[in-house]
């Protein structure tokens, strides 16, 4: 496995914990062909647009891709949040239960 930058690393770290995922979702930043070939080793489909420089274009599902937005959106509000953005609470359960709140107001 080649890993080129710091986004690759973590998600080459990642890849042993996917163990019952059927859909990996990203952005161009994890396209290469080491991270699609070792997503399909552990028969996962990856919905990953390729860059706009490759030469051959790679299919992917962009119903579904869309809604990894969703996902980004989520994450952008709860490091508004400066209570969650700094960890305020010494707590982890005050700190765990700051996070649900958050997730519950923006998400509804």
């Amino acid at each position: 496995m080649r890993c080129v930058n710091g986004d690759y690393t973590g998600a080459a770290a990642l890849l042993g914990s996917l163990e019952n995922a059927q859909w990996l979702l990203a952005d161009r930043r994890y396209e290469a062909d080491w991270f699609r070939d070792a997503l399909k080793d552990k028969e996962i489909k990856p919905c990953v647009p390729g860059r706009k420089t490759r030469g051959k274009a790679v299919k992917y599902y962009l119903g579904r891709y869309k809604c990894r937005n969703r996902v980004e959106i989520m994450f952008t509000r709860l490091k508004d949040w400066r209570r969650i953005a700094t960890q305020y609470d010494r707590s982890s359960k005050v700190f765990l239960s700051a996070i649900a709140l958050t997730i519950v107001m923006f998400w509804l």
